[in-house]
C-alpha cells in the first residue's frame, strides 16, 4: 500500500511517498516560495537511491505546487509509479484539532468545517493545512484525505494539566486552554523508544524531550500524554531558538505601554525575536554553541537560560509522574546536541540517571541508549519520524 504524506506550510509543501509493507520511503521532495511575487519556487525531489533533482519555476499556488508534485511521481524518468491511482490514501499534517480531534480523521465536509473553525487557534498554519487538504481533495476526488494533528497526542491531558486559572467562562466560550503541540513526535518516539527497550509503553513513566528551533517536553503516564510544556500556543514552555517561552504575563502589557507597541507587535517580538535570537543574536543551538566557546557571554547567558528550563521541567514531571523510567531526547538539538545532552543528565543525578559519556560522544541522529546499564532512569536518543508516524495513522485508518 501506497501513503503520500503532505506537509503544507504558507508558501511551502513537503511530501514523502511511502510503501507501508516496509515502511520504505520511495520518494521525497520540497516545494518552497509558493505564490512568490519576487521570484520562482524553489523545488527538490528525490527518489529512493536516486539523485536529488533541483529546480525552479513559477508556482503561483498550492494545487499548482501538487500538480508539480504528481508529476515528478508519475513522470518515467523522475517518478516510482505509473498512476496517482496507486497512491492509497493521502495524510495531512495538521496543527490543531483543537478539542473535536483527538485522533486521525477521514477528512469529508463536516471534518474540512471543524477544521476551518480551528483558523483562530492557529492563524499562522491551519489556514495553509486547510488549504493543502483541499488541493488534494481537488486533484485526487477519489483518493481519501486524512488529517493528522500535531495537538490530538495531548488530548489525554487531565483537566489538571490543561485549564488555566481564568475565568472559566473563557474556557466554555473560547477553548483557551493548554493545547500542546509536537504531539506526533512525542508520540512516535515514545512508542520506538518502547519498542527498542522491548517493554510495554503502557507501563513507563516517561519524559519525552523533543529540543529544537521549536522545544517542548511532555510526560508520558500508562501510554498516554500527562502534561507537555507548550500550551494554549507554541510559544509556552522552554526557552527556543526565536521564542522567549515562559514569561510574567504582565510583561505583555508593560511592552504595550511602555514601547507603545501594537498586541501584534509583541507577539511578533515574542514567537520571533526572542529566545537565543533575542538574547545572543544566533538562533540556531550550533552557533550559540560556538559562541559558548569564543568567549560570548550572552550566548553562555541564554544557554544557561535553556539548559534551567531544561532542569526545572524535567523536574517537575519527574515529581508529577510519581518517578521516571525512561528520558528521551529527539530533534535537531535532541538528536545531535552530545553537549546539550551530557550538561544536562548531570545535572540530573539525582533522580538515579547514571550517564555514559562515551556512548553520548559523537552520536548524532542515530537511536541509542546513553545511560549505563545500571542507571534507574533510561536516556536514549530516538531520532523523531513525524512523516511515518502520520502514514502509519494514515494505514490503520484506511487499512481498517
Amino acid at each position: 500500500m501506497l501513503i503520500l504524506v503532505i506537509n503544507s506550510g504558507s508558501s511551502s509543501l513537503k511530501y514523502k511517498l511511502y510503501q507501508m509493507q516496509t515502511e520504505t520511503v520511495l520518494a521525497a521532495g520540497l516545494i518552497e516560495r509558493i505564490g512568490s511575487t519576487n521570484g520562482n519556487a524553489a523545488i527538490s525531489h528525490q527518489i529512493k537511491d536516486g539523485d536529488k533533482i533541483k529546480l525552479e519555476q513559477k508556482i503561483n499556488n498550492h494545487n499548482e505546487a501538487l500538480k508539480n508534485v504528481f508529476d515528478f511521481l508519475v513522470n518515467p524518468e523522475t517518478g516510482v509509479i505509473k498512476s496517482l491511482e496507486e497512491i492509497m490514501a493521502v495524510g495531512h499534517r495538521v496543527l490543531h484539532g483543537g478539542e473535536i480531534f483527538s485522533s486521525a480523521v477521514l477528512v469529508g465536509d463536516k471534518e474540512l468545517e471543524q477544521m476551518e473553525s480551528l483558523r483562530e487557534l492557529g492563524p499562522l498554519h491551519m489556514p495553509a493545512n486547510i488549504m493543502g487538504i483541499r488541493a488534494c481533495r481537488d486533484l485526487m476526488p477519489k483518493t481519501p484525505q486524512i488529517a493528522v494533528f500535531d495537538t490530538a497526542f495531548h488530548q489525554t491531558m487531565p483537566r489538571s494539566s490543561f485549564l488555566y486559572a481564568l475565568p472559566y467562562e473563557y474556557y466554555e466560550k473560547y477553548k483557551v486552554r493548554r493545547y500542546g503541540f509536537h504531539g506526533t513526535s512525542h508520540r512516535y518516539v515514545s512508542q520506538r523508544a518502547a519498542q527498542i527497550l522491548g517493554k510495554n509503553l503502557a507501563k513507563l513513566k516517561m519524559i519525552t524531550l523533543h529540543l529544537g528551533n521549536g522545544s517542548s517536553l511532555a510526560a508520558i503516564k500508562d501510554g498516554k500524554c500527562f502534561d507537555t510544556t507548550m500550551g494554549f500556543t507554541p510559544l509556552a514552555g522552554l526557552v527556543m531558538g526565536t521564542r522567549c517561552g515562559d514569561i510574567d504575563p504582565a510583561i505583555v502589557p508593560f511592552l504595550l505601554n511602555t514601547l507603545k507597541l501594537t498586541p501584534n507587535e509583541v507577539d511578533n517580538l515574542m514567537n520571533k525575536k526572542s529566545g537565543f535570537l533575542g538574547m545572543a543574536g544566533f538562533s540556531d543551538m550550533r552557533d550559540i554553541q560556538k559562541a559558548r566557546e569564543d568567549g560570548n557571554p550572552r550566548a553562555q547567558d541564554v544557554y544557561d537560560i535553556f539548559m534551567h528550563s531544561l532542569v526545572k521541567n524535567v523536574g517537575s514531571y519527574y515529581a508529577a509522574l510519581g518517578g521516571l523510567d525512561v528520558m528521551v531526547f529527539t530533534a535537531g538539538i535532541g538528536e545531535n546536541d552530545c553537549i546539550t545532552r551530557a550538561d544536562l543528565c548531570h545535572k540530573l543525578t539525582h533522580l538515579g540517571i547514571e550517564f555514559d559519556d562515551k556512548k553520548n560522544d559523537g552520536t548524532h541522529g542515530k537511536e541509542i541508549i546513553i545511560s549505563k546499564p545500571r542507571s534507574k532512569v533510561t536516556v536514549m536518543v530516538v531520532p523523531t519520524n513525524e512523516e511515518l508516524m502520520i502514514a502509519k495513522d494514515v494505514y490503520e485508518l484506511v487499512h481498517d
